[in-house]
């Protein structure tokens, strides 16, 4: 892929038009382009898609295994001590670092051997983009070299509309939950990637439906161990009424809708962030990598969250689900801080905010 990265960049810069190529701008999880483009001395930006906290103990690796906190082959911790940046950035623990994979030892060797690679290559780049908000997290970003924040990268915020899809989405959901009361509805979303059991799948089922209040659940065709899920005896019969389930939603547009009032989320960061843009508050359930990290965020300094406790073989139980569930909708203090964020995150894209300050900085450095 290099070689042909290099060799496209060539035939537009060689060729009689006067549009030349004099930037790469690349996400950090292909390095591989910024070292090209440094190599031919043009431009790199690193787009980066965790947030500035999990980003910000990637760059501190080499450090971090010098001084003997973390194995520089899987990067397990090799001490029981926090790893602490700085004081407004929650510590990580050795289940929450920005590669840790409790359930898959090999796949956590292989992220973190892939981060410590990338971070290598983003020390090349001239910028660092983020999809965050400076006052989110300002103690991070000030520990990232060339770091400019210019989230939330809402579409809705630039577009005038929703736009984007990983898979075909069922755009029936919005009418649904044109139809269900204010502030009613759990929306259930786990990502792209994460997988449950099937009986912790059942038990997720169980758990909404022990609420008893109107839900929205994305249910992918892949979320039990790679395969489609078996919903438990008699659940979609009995929830017909009240529960609607698809394989894909339009998250911007369900998250913006007025009839949501939760968010039941694995608390990946582009997750987090379409929640904080839109005020909802989050119940936390993370698989795997920076969404350990990200929990702590919200739950811990931001507040517009809790957290669900596994059993002491990391089961989460109906029980426990159905209780968070309750406290949660009924906090004010979490509802008010998530509005705080949402406002917060509204006015960094607005002229004079930073995210748009920011992103006009990088546009009229590239102009140059």
């Amino acid at each position: 892929m290099p070689g042909h990265l290099k060799e496209l960049i060539e035939k537009v810069n060689n060729s009689n038009d006067d549009e030349k190529i004099t930037c790469v701008i690349a996400d950090t999880t292909v390095g591989w382009a910024l070292e090209v483009a440094e190599k031919m001395g043009i431009k790199s930006v690193a787009f980066c898609p965790c947030g500035p906290g999990s980003l910000a103990l990637l760059f501190h690796i080499p450090r971090l295994i010098e001084a003997g906190h973390v194995n520089g082959i899987d990067g397990s911790l090799l001490n029981d001590e926090l790893i602490s940046l700085a004081k407004d950035i929650p510590a990580f623990s050795s289940n929450k670092l920005p590669w840790s994979c409790p359930s898959d030892p090999n796949l956590q060797k292989v992220i973190f051997q892939f981060a410590f690679k990338d971070i290598s290559a983003m020390n090349l780049s001239n910028w660092l983009l983020c999809n965050s908000v400076y006052e989110l997290d300002s103690s991070a970003c000030d520990l990232i070299p060339n770091i400019l924040p210019i989230g939330p990268l809402l579409a809705s915020n630039h577009l005038g509309h929703y736009t984007g899809n990983f898979w075909p989405e069922d755009s029936t959901c919005i009418s649904w939950l044109d139809k269900q009361p204010a502030g009613s509805v759990i929306y259930v979303a786990f990502g792209s990637v994460a997988i449950l059991s099937q009986n912790q799948f059942n038990e997720l089922a169980l758990g909404i439906e022990l609420v008893g209040r109107p839900f929205l659940w994305v249910v992918r065709s892949d979320f039990t161990n790679g395969s489609a899920a078996e919903y438990p005896d008699g659940f979609i019969e009995r929830v017909a009424e009240h529960g609607k389930i698809v394989s894909w939603a339009p998250q911007e547009k369900v998250l913006a809708h007025p009839s949501v009032a939760c968010f039941l989320s694995h608390c990946g960061w582009n997750s987090t962030m379409d929640g904080i843009g839109m005020g909802v508050p989050f119940l936390c359930w993370p698989y795997f990598a920076d969404q350990f990290h990200n929990q702590s965020y919200i739950c811990d300094k931001w507040k517009v969250g809790l957290g669900l406790n596994p059993d002491e073989n990391g089961f989460i139980s109906r029980h426990e689900i159905k209780k968070k569930i309750e406290m949660l909708v009924s906090d004010d203090g979490i509802k008010a801080n998530a509005e705080k964020l949402k406002e917060m995150a509204r006015k960094s894209v607005i002229e004079g905010g930073s995210s748009y300050k920011n992103f006009q900085t990088f546009v009229e450095a590239l102009k140059q």
